[in-house]
């Protein structure tokens, strides 16, 4: 089990104010154990929710990965002919971290400021995003949008305009609460409903 990048530096704060909490309980008990615990709770919350683990599924050809780990809120056509957009609601108990769904290239990354509506809320469709298009071979073209929540308002994309990527490679983290939106081309089989439980790089999210 590894941890994100941004996850690291918060565990080590958390951890340094325990210590800090330890050596002043030799002093005052009344401030140390309060620093001491509060330390070891956020350290203990953040190695929790920066989780990275490992995915190693091999996914047979046609196949197309789950990006993210969560629940399906939606799969339809929100208006764009020819494209269905799989919508997924990410709680702050799953791994944030979102993943390629496909090998490919990345064609285009692009971030729009936005609102901080509920990430389970349609009108998060208009929150804070960031759109990772991979293109892959015979003309496929995936779009992975991650979408902030009402408390997270950070979103890390990992990959660069031209960059190569492999199926369940890492592309992106969003912070806390938030939503991950896959679109699709209309002749993809999906292979998940509303409600369904998915997980990055293990789920099948669809067929090409």
């Amino acid at each position: 089990m590894g941890f994100a990048p941004a996850g690291i530096k918060l565990i080590a704060g958390g951890v340094a104010a325990a210590a800090i909490g330890g050596v002043l309980t030799v002093w005052t008990r009344g401030l140390g154990l309060p620093v001491l615990f509060l330390g070891l709770a956020f350290a203990g919350f953040s190695a929790y929710f920066f989780r990275d683990p490992e995915r190693d599924k091999v996914f047979a050809p046609g196949e197309i990965a789950c990006p993210a780990d969560g629940t399906v809120m939606s799969v339809k056509n929100e208006g764009t002919p020819g494209i269905t957009v799989v919508r997924i609601f990410l709680s702050v108990l799953n791994v944030h971290v979102q993943r390629s769904p496909m090998d490919g290239k990345v064609e285009k990354t692009k971030y729009t400021k936005g609102a901080f509506a509920i990430a389970y809320k349609p009108e998060a469709a208009d929150n804070e995003r960031n759109l990772i298009r991979i293109t892959g071979e015979y003309g496929r073209a995936v779009e992975v949008e991650q979408i902030t929540g009402s408390i997270a308002r950070r979103i890390a994309c990992y990959v660069k305009e031209g960059q190569d990527v492999k199926i369940g490679e890492r592309v992106g983290m969003i912070y806390f609460g938030s939503q991950v939106a896959v679109y699709l081309p209309e002749t993809a089989k999906i292979m998940v409903k509303p409600g369904d439980k998915v997980t990055g790089a293990e789920t099948v999210l669809g067929l090409w």
